[in-house]
């Protein structure tokens, strides 16, 4: 079996990976002239460093599993989580439930209180009975409207804009049982949360990928757009595509899997209005970072959430309190992040216009910054980044076969209810990747 893959992503080139392994040729076009999607590199000091940043929690099994077989294994490196909250004008550790106990934001019978509902969370196997429930709901009623209006509101408004009151409280389950599930082991580490990072980035996983699967024999192209799903007889046949940029030409598969954003697929080919209605209805957040390289360190914490809504971004990600500023050369590197939609002032800003804006907060954060630490600064974004999951959001989500026989699509809103991650994209490509070669022999 001929299989086109549209998207140099982790689910596209998982998905090449899995079909060479099951004995199929797979031709992967990537438009932009990098692979690996949202989990892309560029540059600093030499050194590779992720777009958007990223890392592993323990229970990243099929990542963990992909790096395995690609020989990559001794290239992840665990590290002890190291989590700060601003509120009321200062920075406060919010590592362990040591840490909550000290949250003076909230009065101590509520810190008592969320720390109860937070471990009932941990330990809940079941979420489809949330599915029905806002989170904003949820958790004023089980953690009280302190504990909400303090952490929780903060949280979902920068996470998801105007729609934090809508988002379904299963996806914030999530958040609890996948943070248990990273706990490191035994008596003292029970309470630490760990992550990883493969040490040559997310960027060498992805391109090591990408040649193991033109070692089974198939293709992968980059700078490589397509511009239509072939459509004949009712059944995919192909994809027109112009390969590094040349005049389009028609290629022939026996299967096509698109892992383009929902509102992207139906400008490549023509859908059933129920399937439609099912990409139609999606809404995504743009993930919109400025990246600051500095000759010193902003904060003591790799990851600050930032609870003051005053402050103009969600959080503040300094990956070298996680990878070491060595690695780069002796810079530290410190993302802010957003997620916003597209028609907001904060997203039409040149890049220039959003680092003025955000530089002058970053004092409330470290009295003592100033502007002459920062060496360069970076600006990237990603559209369809953040799916919004609302009430019921299961019901809504289309199919990985599509009406089309021969069509299949993989995408992040079919992610749930786990957020969308290259752990979890890497899962669904193998997964696809399984259905293909099954409907294939079927």
């Amino acid at each position: 079996m001929k299989a086109g893959i549209i998207g140099g992503g982790a689910a596209g080139l998982a998905a090449a990976y899995e079909l060479g392994l099951r004995g199929h040729h797979a031709e992967v076009f990537e438009g932009a002239p990098f692979l690996g999607g949202q989990a892309s590199t560029f540059p600093v000091n030499g050194v590779p460093l992720e777009r958007g940043y990223h890392h592993l929690f323990r229970s990243d099994a099929a990542m963990i599993d992909l790096m395995g077989e690609l020989g990559l294994s001794h290239r992840l490196k665990w590290i002890d989580s190291n989590v700060g909250y601003y509120a009321q004008g200062r920075l406060w550790k919010f590592t362990s439930p040591f840490d909550l106990l000290r949250f003076r934001p909230i009065p101590f019978a509520d810190r008592i209180r969320l720390g109860l509902v937070t471990l009932g969370l941990q330990r809940r196997k079941e979420w489809a009975s949330l599915e029905q429930t806002t989170a904003t709901e949820w958790m004023r009623k089980n953690a009280g409207n302190r504990a909400y209006d303090a952490i929780f509101e903060p949280m979902l408004r920068g996470k998801f804009g105007r729609y934090h009151d809508q988002i379904t409280m299963a996806w914030l389950w999530n958040k609890f049982a996948l943070r248990t599930a990273s706990r490191g082991k035994g008596l003292t580490g029970k309470f630490k949360e760990q992550l990883a990072y493969p040490t040559g980035s997310f960027g060498e996983i992805f391109d090591v990928l990408g040649e193991r699967v033109r070692e089974q024999g198939g293709e992968v192209h980059i700078s490589s757009g397509v511009r239509r799903v072939i459509v004949e007889d009712g059944r995919a046949r192909g994809l027109e595509v112009s390969v590094d940029g040349g005049e389009p030409e028609r290629r022939e598969y026996d299967q096509v899997l698109s892992t383009t954003p929902s509102y992207i697929f139906p400008r490549l080919v023509d859908l059933p209005e129920e399937y439609l209605g099912r990409l139609t209805d999606k809404v995504y957040l743009a993930a919109v970072l400025v990246i600051l390289v500095m000759n010193r360190s902003l904060s003591p914490h790799y990851w600050t959430y930032v609870g003051d809504r005053s402050l103009p971004f969600l959080g503040i990600i300094e990956h070298t309190n996680f990878i070491p500023p060595e690695h780069y050369g002796g810079v530290h590197i410190a993302y802010l992040t957003n997620y916003l939609e597209r028609d907001d002032p904060l997203y039409k800003m040149t890049p220039e216009e959003l680092y003025q804006e955000y530089v002058p907060h970053l004092q409330k954060i470290n009295p003592e910054f100033d502007e002459s630490w920062v060496v360069e600064y970076h600006h990237h974004k990603v559209d369809a980044a953040q799916p919004i999951v609302t009430q019921g959001y299961s019901d809504r989500i289309p199919d990985h076969r599509t009406p089309i026989p021969g069509l299949y699509l993989a995408n992040t809103t079919q992610i749930y209810p786990e957020d969308r991650g290259t752990n979890y994209s890497v899962r669904m490509g193998r997964q696809v990747a399984a259905l293909m070669d099954e409907d294939s022999r079927g």
